[in-house]
């Protein structure tokens, strides 16, 4: 039986498990229902793939149905269609699942897995958060104006799930409280009333996510954050768990320098067999909250660019000043470019530069002047000697 006491060996397997198993046809930011219809032909072995609806566009919406356990895990991904890094994770887990090994055998004996791996196909297209009718579906729960929603929620209703699990991206902004360090994944076990008490639903999710927290932290120290719990019952983690179903909210963030979220998708997968092991171990029944609201709070703190110590000339007066720059991905000819702007001027005490440049005092120059504009191109030089092309310095 595959284990979850014996740490050290498990931690090793994690490791081969995701290179055996990572999907290769499938990379980057920028995944769309193209990109993953071959996969899903691929591994319909025995008719787990079924088709449940249509978005706005009338692209269909897949299920993929696996295994035969009694515990039933309901998982939907690209619920916002710019946030594809979970959905690659699930593929790779989906590998697992199909494999033939023993552990793979194991889970599909104690679980049945449902699973909507691009939940806005039309979003995932335009490279957009919101559905094709510009609505956020992760707003949509009470109203269900869109067939999205719909869809989501009538799955939900006929599978009956024992979990939920609610998976999306984060921005580059968010890092661990004010420790300095990205927020590389973040967990939330939603609220289910106004006073975010904790019932015996909302428990389980808070046991969950602090063991995956604990082999989480073996991988990347200081790099987990606990998203925020206000309570929303618009939102579809919070309504399924006042539904009276553990639901946990997956938020896949940065990695330093992994732009493309191909570490942090590794984590994701991490995260994602080692909640199943510590079902399939039955070890979640203690109360962990404390462990869980140890978890430091994710924050906004970070840019992708921050230059310190630049020497200006604003209206004929020299000053040494900071400056933030931010990409903005932006989907030109069915390709995603990271563009970097100027997003803050002068005060940034309280934020971090996933790169950070020192210029001593060099004197800043762009195409239309002596200083920085916010919303700007983030192309310049130093002293005329050092030049910035879209944030980073030219080779």
């Amino acid at each position: 039986m595959f284990t979850f006491v014996n740490q050290i060996q498990y931690i090793m397997n994690l490791e081969q498990l995701f290179l055996d198993n990572k999907e290769k046809t499938i990379e980057g930011r920028y995944l769309t229902l193209e990109s993953i219809e071959p996969i899903l032909k691929r591994i319909n072995t025995d008719n787990q793939l079924s088709i449940v609806g249509e978005s706005v566009q009338g692209r269909p919406i897949y299920k993929y149905v696996i295994g035969t356990g009694k515990t039933k895990i309901y998982l939907w991904s690209q619920m916002h269609g710019n946030e594809s890094t979970t959905t690659k994770a699930l593929f790779d887990f989906l590998n697992l699942l199909n494999n033939g090994s023993d552990l793979a055998k194991e889970l599909l004996a104690n679980f049945t897995f449902c699973c909507l791996p691009m939940l806005n196909p039309d979003g995932a297209t335009l490279y957009t958060r919101a559905n094709a009718n510009e609505i956020d579906l992760n707003r949509d729960s009470q109203d269900l104006t869109q067939p999205e929603s719909k869809m989501l929620r009538a799955v939900f209703e006929e599978f009956k799930p024992d979990f939920c699990y609610n998976l999306h991206d984060q921005r580059t902004i968010f890092g661990v409280d004010d420790t300095g360090k990205p927020a590389t994944v973040s967990f939330l076990a939603p609220s289910y009333n106004e006073e975010r008490e904790i019932n015996d639903s909302r428990q389980k999710a808070i046991n969950l996510i602090a063991g995956m927290n604990d082999v989480l932290q073996e991988f990347i120290p200081g790099q987990i954050g606990r998203f925020d719990d206000s309570f929303n019952i618009n939102c579809i983690g919070d309504t399924f768990q006042y539904l009276g179903v553990p639901t946990i909210l997956f938020e896949a963030g940065h990695f330093p320098g992994d732009y493309q979220r191909e570490v942090t998708r590794k984590y994701i997968f991490f995260a994602l067999l080692s909640s199943f092991t510590i079902l399939n171990e039955n070890v979640i029944e203690i109360n962990r909250t404390e462990d869980y609201l140890n978890i430091p709070q994710n924050k906004v703190v970070f840019y992708d660019f921050i230059y310190k110590n630049i020497k200006i000339n604003y209206d004929g007066i020299e000053k040494i000043t900071n400056f933030a720059a931010q990409y903005k991905e932006e989907l030109i000819d069915g390709v995603i470019n990271f563009n970097a702007y100027i997003a803050r001027l002068d005060d940034l005490d309280e934020f971090f530069g996933h790169e950070v440049f020192d210029a001593q005092g060099a004197s800043y120059e762009d195409a239309e002047g002596n200083a920085p504009k916010l919303d700007h191109k983030a192309n310049f030089s130093l002293d005329k000697k050092l030049f910035f092309v879209n944030g980073l310095i030219k080779k």
